[in-house]
């Protein structure tokens, strides 16, 4: 079974203050009623399939943090301002104000996370044997929202309880009229410290593999909690719990053609995969709920724009164009470069639009990992740009062994080398570019080559944040840009975070308690 089956009710969270609607404290609750729910063990399975399928709306996620970074240009149409809010986040000129993708994370991270809480509200009421792998894996869910909404806006609303003389998230939902009272944690650190502690209590109860692709394991739980720490700085942390995934033997880096095939469907689910998010495209979708098609809508975004003849690959709207510079990165025998990048200078030199619609910006350059293939619109979609099967890599083997590389070298551990080395021999298929202290510092080795590793899979941007490395790289940017190019306009302690949507200030009466991230009011 390649997904999770959307379950057809609609649980109580979703009418939460984090909800779509402007007059949610008046909107009667609908779905399961708690009391009349929890009195089975399937009833609790169905509980946990409606916090996954949250995930499936991450890809709203995606479009923003591939927009976000230094090495792709927003793209869209030529001649209008295509998603404006995707073209101010590439050029950092993002507001308060800015709803539909911004506005869609915060809802839908936190509406995951309700689900969780809606499930783990009730843990207590029915024992089953299998419960506590059950309640593992909403632990490793909560955490999983819980981080996406942490790297995009910082110190997040929670309810926050002590528990065992730790502070832990509140096992219990937010529900309307609750955002009137509800606090921002202290710190962006401090939500890390959340969610490493809800991940602590994940590990021990899951297993090492599991029945079905889109449940999590012991080892995506332990990548997280290792990139929860890297996060957060604790580097020795991080380096014990990466090690632990790696000596588990239950991961490998795909070579050969499956290497070269690792972002087609044949690719999903394999030996490098720590965690995927599942997509399938055998229900069709509609435009008035986007998050509510089972296919990923950030693919659509990364085909070139029509009219684009290719045997394998379709049209998209033509956004997210990798940058000469990210192309000059990878050396011409460096495998991932034909892997990440899809090459259509040839056709964007002829300016010939019968055959090559060129977008704003254009480079020539498509994002080769997400583009849309002809072999996604099939089956049962009734609008094929909405439902594109491609699942999202959250977590690649290859990204685990760099996150080890980094904390080790952060923590003068002895793998780093061999760590990044491991990474190297598959992209050149060799060992002959083994990194050497002729190159520079490793450290920079290790952000030099999760750059190119990761390229196009949104965690770029997040890296630059964390690593204090952001200004520089945004600079780099703006010094090196083609003629014509708008230059981007980061701000440091501004930039780091995204606003809070205005709305959602207003609506939580929270302008005052919770206030906007800072560089936003203005």
């Amino acid at each position: 079974m390649k997904k999770i089956k959307t379950l057809k009710y609609l649980l109580m969270v979703l009418l939460v203050a984090f909800s779509s609607c402007d007059d949610f404290v008046e909107v009667d609750p609908i779905g399961p009623d708690s009391a009349a729910f929890f009195n089975s063990e399937e009833e609790y399975e169905a509980a946990l399939v409606g916090a996954y399928d949250l995930l499936q709306a991450t890809f709203w996620n995606n479009t923003v943090a591939v927009a976000a970074s230094d090495d792709f240009g927003a793209g869209g149409d030529a001649f209008n301002f295509d998603q404006p809010v995707l073209q101010n986040v590439n050029l950092m000129i993002q507001s308060p104000s800015d709803e539909e993708q911004l506005r869609s994370v915060w809802q839908l991270m936190y509406a995951g996370l309700n689900r969780v809480n809606y499930l783990l509200e009730n843990k207590d009421k029915l024992e089953f044997s299998g419960k506590e792998a059950i309640l593992a894996q909403a632990y490793f869910l909560r955490a999983y929202y819980t981080f996406e909404l942490a790297k995009f806006f910082g110190n997040i609303p929670l309810k926050i309880e002590e528990r065992g003389g730790v502070n832990r998230i509140a096992d219990i939902q937010i529900l309307a009229g609750d955002q009137f009272s509800l606090e921002r944690a202290g710190s962006k650190s401090a939500v890390f410290g959340l969610i490493q502690e809800d991940l602590k209590e994940a590990i021990p109860n899951l297993p090492i593999t599991q029945d079905m692709a889109y449940k999590a394991t012991k080892g995506a739980a332990q990548a997280l909690l290792g990139k929860a720490y890297l996060y957060d700085g604790k580097f020795s942390d991080a380096a014990i719990v990466l090690n632990q995934v790696i000596s588990s033997n239950q991961y490998s880096l795909v070579t050969g053609d499956d290497y070269t095939s690792l972002f087609e469907t044949s690719g999903e689910n394999g030996p490098e995969s720590v965690f995927e998010i599942q997509y399938t495209n055998v229900e069709g979708a509609g435009w008035d709920c986007l998050q509510c098609s089972e296919g990923s809508y950030f693919v659509q975004f990364n085909g070139p724009r029509a009219p684009f003849d290719d045997p394998v690959y379709a049209s998209g709207w033509g956004f997210f164009l990798p940058s000469q510079v990210l192309y000059d990165s990878f050396d011409a025998n460096d495998l991932r470069r034909d892997v990440t990048i899809f090459d259509l200078r040839e056709l964007s030199a002829l300016e010939d639009n019968s055959k090559y619609s060129a977008p704003r910006e254009d480079t020539g350059f498509y994002n080769l990992k997400y583009m849309p293939r002809k072999s996604d619109k099939i089956g049962n979609a009734s609008t094929a740009e909405l439902v594109h099967q491609n699942n999202y890599r959250a977590i690649r083997y290859a990204d685990v062994l760099l996150m080890a590389a980094e904390a080790e070298a952060q923590s003068s551990g002895p793998n780093a080398e061999d760590y990044l080395n491991l990474v190297r021999e598959r992209a050149y298929g060799n060992r002959s570019n083994d990194y050497s202290s002729t190159e520079g510092m490793l450290l920079d080795a290790i952000f030099s080559e999760r750059r190119k590793e990761l390229a196009g899979e949104g965690h770029r941007f997040f890296d630059l944040v964390r690593t204090g490395r952001a200004k520089a790289a945004f600079d780099d940017y703006n010094a090196t840009k083609p003629d014509g190019f708008v230059a981007i306009d980061y701000r440091e302690n501004k930039n780091e975070v995204f606003p809070i949507p205005l709305v959602e200030l207003e609506l939580a009466k929270a302008e005052e308690r919770w206030g906007q991230n800072p560089g936003y009011n203005n």
